[in-house]
């Protein structure tokens, strides 16, 4: 059984965030030899007695997942950049198309694009509603027009001129660039049934996360079963959050989560890091026991 191609994910929240953090993480999982480099996004985060924050999510703000990518490009030239997810209904379908397509160019194609439709209610990507209000979107669209976001998005990085006609999204005929360096793979992210079997309809791959290993193995199962032979990415959080591991343990708990990843059947695990109360360096000398053992 072949393991998964190894991601890790970018310190792009808390304490450790930074330009240094980011280009020295970018930079040596290169080195080592790591396929991706990934960064998810979260809007806000919500203050205030009615904010209970049961779903462990990050207690700082995150920083721009695009911005992120975009520094880390700049001091690579191989590895490839994911994002995993961004919430596409935030931004019209135009100006997200113009950015992805610009760090696409500037990055000479290595851009894979995780996105979701505004959260799930029980697994990441989570739903918070104070993000739809900051963004000016009604809670009532969550999930309406999504497969027309993404048409649309694809209709700009087509041969201008581009003109684009939909019942949330209208593009007057005109030249909009710049154009994707090639294709840009977009992995969608979906928890239920039917959202998972429209990603296998009409995206170019699924995206999820770990948090339970047996609702990954049914998610996955079900992807296949719909048809879909795009890549499967899956994050997972191998060590505890807030802790340091000993590099031998890290790379342990590592192994044993790619194991169940191959188990499931998925292409790509990202091993995120970011959650561990460790500098960037610290990250580096964890990612550089994991290769050792791994071969990368």
């Amino acid at each position: 059984m072949d393991l998964p191609r190894i991601g890790v994910t970018l310190q792009h929240f808390g304490r450790y965030a930074g330009p240094e953090g980011i280009a020295t993480l970018a930079v040596a999982a290169e080195r080592l030899g790591f396929h991706s480099l990934s960064v998810s996004e979260r809007l806000l985060i919500p203050v205030g007695p009615h904010w209970t924050n049961d779903a462990g999510l990050p207690e700082d703000p995150c920083w721009d997942s695009l911005e992120v990518l975009t520094w880390a490009a700049a001091h690579t030239r191989r590895i490839r950049l994911c994002t995993g997810i961004l919430n596409t209904i935030f931004q019209p379908p135009v100006v997200l198309a113009r950015k992805l397509a610009t760090l696409d160019r500037l990055s000479h194609g290595r851009l894979d694009v995780g996105i979701g439709q505004g959260g799930g209610t029980r697994l990441p990507p989570y739903y918070i509603p104070e993000e739809f209000t900051a963004a000016g979107v009604p809670v009532a669209r969550r999930g309406a027009g999504f497969a027309e976001h993404v048409a649309a998005m694809r209709a700009c990085w087509a041969p201008d001129p581009v003109e684009f006609h939909g019942e949330h999204y209208t593009i007057p005929a005109s030249k909009v660039g710049p154009k994707p360096h090639g294709r840009i793979p977009l992995l969608f992210g979906a928890i239920t049934r039917p959202t998972i079997e429209r990603a296998a309809r009409i995206g170019d791959g699924f995206v999820l996360v770990a948090v339970d290993w047996d609702a990954a193995r049914r998610q996955i199962r079900w992807y296949r079963e719909a048809g879909g032979t795009g890549t499967v990415m899956l994050s997972a959080f191998p060590t505890p959050p807030g802790t340091d591991p000993a590099d031998a343990d890290f790379t342990d708990a590592v192994l044993a989560d790619l194991d169940r990843a191959a188990d499931a059947g998925a292409d790509e695990m990202h091993v995120v890091t970011t959650l561990l109360d460790v500098s960037p360096e610290r990250q580096v000398e964890l990612l550089e026991a994991l290769a050792a053992r791994t071969g990368l």
